[in-house]
């Protein structure tokens, strides 16, 4: 086969889930339900955290800036996948294609340095809690999150500019929900060895630094924590990080167990499958981690929905 140039490349075939017609109505309602309680869930958190003064606090401002993340991540993939079993139409253009290739990773990264400021915001909490108003002013958390977004674009870009200097054969069928960088390099007929080697790199520098961030902070955190005599301030510090900790284990737990998935088994299929646990489910369990237990985001969320 004659390789062709991008711009010869109008559309790419995303295959979806599943091929089975039999399964499409079922899975546009279950994808259309999840994404419809994530974007209410994470909506009534940024609403309860503007609406209430209370909540006027680093954490939570760095929580209503994590649902934001939340709903742009899950509106990346899940509205062109409706869109696409709805219609029954599997194209995705190539502009279509870089774009969303540009908002996943934008979106996933800034996820990624959210929770890992939100950690260090903890770490401050618990082991600097005379200094915490001073060290954890408006000004550095206004700075946390837009050094976070500058990052996440910067991330974004380069997966984007590693995608369009691919060469493609006639081969443009995707076996996923989405553009996904790897899985466009398996169609490239162009050598992506360097493409490859880049793209461990920047999960090692972009995601590798967030993990270590919280792992980090965590650990210190832990160690304050059994200095605490009281078994009364050690339940008080840990329920604190309790809801932050859950989050954490599930997007990093989600997403290395679809790298796993997809190392250990050879259909790609299984490896779409997967995915869906950390691109539409992560976003959508995070509100119930931060609302179920927490009094000061049930009290303005009760006030919302009895309006």
């Amino acid at each position: 086969m004659e390789p062709q140039n991008l711009t010869g490349v109008s559309e790419f075939l995303l295959l979806g889930l599943s091929e089975d017609p039999k399964l499409q109505p079922f899975l546009f309602v279950l994808l259309l339900s999840m994404y419809l309680i994530s974007v209410a869930g994470n909506l009534l958190i940024i609403l309860a955290v503007t609406s209430d003064s209370h909540l006027h606090t680093p954490m939570y401002f760095f929580l209503s800036n994590l649902s934001l993340a939340d709903i742009g991540f899950i509106s990346t993939t899940v509205p062109k996948m409706l869109v696409n079993i709805q219609t029954q139409n599997k194209s995705i253009t190539y502009a279509g294609c870089l774009t969303q290739v540009s908002f996943f990773y934008l979106f996933i990264c800034l996820e990624s340095l959210l929770l890992s400021v939100m950690a260090y915001d903890r770490f401050v909490a618990i082991c600097h809690p005379l200094h915490y108003t001073v060290i954890m002013n408006s000004h550095l958390c206004g700075l946390l999150v837009l050094l976070s977004f500058f990052i996440s674009l910067l991330d974004s870009q380069l997966h984007r500019s590693m995608v369009s200097q691919l060469t493609f054969c006639t081969d443009v069928e995707i076996p996923h929900f989405f553009c996904d960088p790897p899985q466009l390099f398996n169609l490239a007929c162009s050598d992506t060895s360097i493409n490859i080697i880049l793209l461990y790199c920047m999960a090692a520098i972009f995601g590798g630094v967030p993990i270590s961030g919280v792992i980090f902070s965590y650990t210190r955190i832990a160690l304050s924590v059994l200095r605490v005599s009281s078994s009364g301030g050690n339940y008080k510090a840990f329920s604190t990080c309790a809801s932050h900790l859950s989050v954490v284990c599930l997007f990093y737990g989600t997403g290395l167990g679809v790298y796993l998935s997809s190392a250990v088994s050879s259909s790609l299929r299984k490896g779409a499958v997967a995915s869906v646990m950390y691109t539409v489910v992560t976003p959508m369990l995070n509100p119930f981690f931060y609302s179920l237990r927490n009094r000061d985001i049930k009290r303005p969320l009760q006030r919302i929905l009895s309006r």
